[in-house]
């Protein structure tokens, strides 16, 4: 199938810190998903940056200061925060040893919520001071690392591990160094409990064909290794992460997650993202698990965002632009299924959930336009069409309005 050289509309402007050392091979790869384009992975950082996940102390201090002089879109994000249910000081735990997502018994909506609480409570302290939010916060993380053992269920487990896990870290970052938080055992919890499970998909799939499970199945776990290796200042792990973005034999490393390119359409590169025949609110989480990815590894020093010719901003450039309600070029997009491999085909975009809410696009809009300036029309566009963005609890009970932890608003803007 022919594939279109990449276009940029505008010249990349800025790399990151580390990036700007390895231009060569790393960051500029070919575009064909045939081609060999990844190498090996950058190292880890020889010195670890706290807070460095999703939000670094720059981002922290920016927050706070803004909301200080009550100016906007800051304040709207900070309001948005303040008014959820999980981001009360009085939030009791519901610690269990046994987690449970797919097949008999499910429960992790306990997680789920207790998760959204802490990291809204620990965003609430960081950017307002104020100790109550902190001591729930920690209260939260403390009941759980000693409380859970085991993450089960059927292959959702694999999802929980994956999407919990990353945001649970996150959340424990942002209470580092706070004297009420048990670190030394919430690290443990998530090397033992968390880490098995992503690294056996990762590496195994469950067994199954290596193109069965969706990119988000491999993004999420993704996204778990490397922030616990940023939490537990693991370099092992972080590498694995990376290298895995760059190369990894499912459909959540780069190529696989943007198989297709379209050079200057309507003036802009598109890339074809991997869920986009299968509907529009995986295809949208698929954004937002991949740019929590880039977002980490970018506050350790590493651009994953404008890896192989911003083949991310180019998916995310393309979602966008459908879910605005545009028109996007469609190539059929056929994989294997099951454990036999049987062939499927999708040979039109999905319609399903179009312009569904999620609050993935700040974090994007923010990094490519206003951090390194690029024009990101249809990302920009699908960013203030759902500011201020919000978090868990704000987009519905399931587990799908969980699975950002959100408030890009207050936290990204520039």
């Amino acid at each position: 199938m022919s594939r279109t050289s990449p276009h940029e509309h505008l010249p990349h402007t800025r790399m990151s810190r580390r990036g700007l050392l390895k231009t060569a091979g790393g960051l500029t790869a070919a575009v064909a998903l045939g081609a060999a384009s990844a190498t090996t992975a950058d190292a880890a950082p020889a010195t670890w940056t706290h807070p460095g996940m999703l939000h670094n102390g720059g981002d922290i201090n920016r927050a706070k200061v803004r909301v200080a002089a009550g100016d906007d879109p800051w304040l709207s994000g900070w309001n948005k925060l303040t008014a959820n249910p999980h981001s009360q000081s009085t939030w009791t735990p519901r610690a269990t040893a046994t987690i449970i997502r797919g097949g008999t018994g499910e429960n992790y909506t306990l997680l789920y919520n207790d998760i959204a609480a802490a990291y809204q409570n620990a965003l609430r302290w960081q950017v307002g001071g104020t100790e109550a939010n902190a001591q729930c916060a920690a209260n939260i993380l403390n009941a759980w690392s000693s409380t859970l053992t085991t993450v089960t269920g059927n292959a959702d487990r694999f999802l929980a591990a994956g999407i919990y896990g990353w945001q649970f870290a996150n959340a424990a970052e942002l209470m580092r160094g706070y004297s009420g938080f048990d670190l030394a055992r919430f690290q443990d919890m998530m090397a033992r409990v968390f880490y098995p499970l992503n690294n056996q998909f990762l590496t195994g799939h469950n067994d199954a064909c290596i193109t069965n499970y969706w990119a988000n199945w491999d993004l999420c776990n993704m996204a778990s290794v490397l922030a616990i290796g940023i939490l537990n200042e693991d370099s092992a792990k972080y590498d694995q992460a990376v290298t895995y973005f760059k190369s990894g034999a499912g459909n959540g490393s780069i190529q696989h997650a943007v198989p297709f390119l379209y050079g200057n359409v309507d003036g802009y590169d598109l890339g074809q993202w991997q869920e986009s025949g299968r509907d529009q609110g995986h295809t949208m989480m698929g954004m937002g698990q991949m740019g929590a990815i880039c977002e980490m590894a970018w506050n350790q020093g590493d651009d994953l965002y404008s890896y192989d010719s911003r083949r991310f901003m180019k998916a995310a450039q393309y979602v966008a632009k459908y879910n605005l309600g545009n028109d996007v070029p469609f190539t059929t997009y056929t994989w294997g299924t099951g454990q036999s491999c049987a062939q499927s085909s999708q040979t039109v975009i999905s319609a399903d959930s179009r312009g569904q809410a999620r609050p993935v696009w700040a974090m994007l809009h923010y990094h490519y336009n206003r951090r390194i300036g690029l024009d990101d029309k249809y990302i920009s566009q699908m960013c203030f069409s759902v500011a201020p963005e919000g978090g868990g609890g704000d987009y519905g009970s399931t587990s799908g309005g969980y699975d950002q932890l959100g408030f890009g608003t207050l936290m990204y803007a520039k």
